[in-house]
């Protein structure tokens, strides 16, 4: 019975990862257009958009191979997977051994490699540009996201994220490696979402779209797939963010009911501020040119490199 209940919980926490991912998109842009003193649209457009994307016809184009065809469903689940893996309301769930940060930075190098390679698969000359572009930003952001899981390993003395919001509970204090770690996190998320101020979502200038580039030539349900996947890849940072960072509020291993709700609460609670917080960074900056991205990268490459240092050298910091 025991372990019923937990494969349910854990199933609940996929199933709902999912279902919040499109809500995150829509706060995210009514929130923004507040800001700006427009209206913007309503919270659930992002739910309409994919089910009108589902409802269109296909249409390939005639050089398109099957992995065309394919990546789309791989970039999903990848990227789904590594969104379950996250603890979001509590710790200790049935597949939380598999829930390690560096298994989580592989899945979604992997969905990026498909989603360079079909990117380039129709022989377009956005698709070729962006892919470009997505490769060059990954040789930064994967080695700073290396840098803070070695700095998050060190101190919680484990990657596998259950641990590490046990021990950021049971231990909590601020530390100048946790304060790098956590820039570097969110300097990484920007990148890897293609947010202001590395490219703005909501644009498709040929001269600085990366994530847009490559699904150009995608329709109906191969984009609503590949769209849900990054709604997914958004939720997935803010939920690593509040895990590692803010971890209180999650529900411990074997928790009853009313705790579990507590918990998952709190993680709406967490995403809303979470999103607030990243759209009023979006309109207080200017995107920065292209050729400057790396240089944004390689901080957060230094940052993590300092708080792994800092650790190394001195537990006390």
């Amino acid at each position: 019975m025991a372990v019923i209940l937990g494969l349910i919980v854990q199933g609940g926490q996929m199933f709902l990862v999912l279902a919040l991912a499109p809500l995150l998109l829509g706060l995210t842009r009514k929130v923004k257009a507040q800001l700006l003193r427009r209206r913007g649209p309503a919270l659930v457009q992002p739910y309409r958009d994919l089910a009108r994307l589902l409802r269109k016809e296909v249409v390939l184009a005639q050089n398109a191979s099957w992995l065309f065809r394919v990546a789309p469903y791989l970039i999903f689940a990848a990227t789904w997977v590594a969104a379950a893996l996250v603890p979001t309301f509590g710790t200790g769930l049935e597949f939380s051994w598999s829930a390690d940060l560096i298994a989580i930075t592989a899945l979604l190098g992997s969905a990026r490699f498909f989603l360079a390679l079909v990117g380039m698969d129709v022989g377009t000359s956005f698709g070729g540009i962006g892919a470009s572009r997505e490769v060059m930003f990954a040789s930064l952001a994967e080695p700073a996201m290396i840098m803070i899981v070695f700095t998050v390993a060190l101190l919680a003395g484990s990657t596998q994220l259950s641990t590490v919001a046990a021990f950021m509970v049971a231990h909590v204090s601020l530390r100048v490696s946790l304060g790098l770690a956590l820039v570097g996190l969110i300097i990484v998320a920007l990148a890897e979402n293609s947010r202001i101020p590395v490219d703005n979502p909501a644009t498709h200038l040929e001269l600085t779209m990366v994530h847009e580039a490559m699904v150009l030539e995608y329709s109906g349900r191969h984009l609503a797939v590949i769209e849900l996947a990054a709604a997914l890849k958004l939720l997935l940072y803010l939920s690593m963010v509040a895990c590692i960072f803010v971890p209180w509020g999650l529900a411990p291993e074997g928790a009853g009911p009313r705790t579990l709700t507590v918990g998952v609460l709190a993680y709406f609670a967490k995403l809303a501020v979470g999103g607030v917080l990243l759209v009023f960074f979006e309109t207080s900056i200017a995107k920065m040119r292209v050729f400057r991205v790396p240089d944004f990268l390689g901080a957060a490459l230094m940052l993590g490199f300092l708080g792994t240092l800092l650790l190394f050298v001195s537990g006390s910091f």
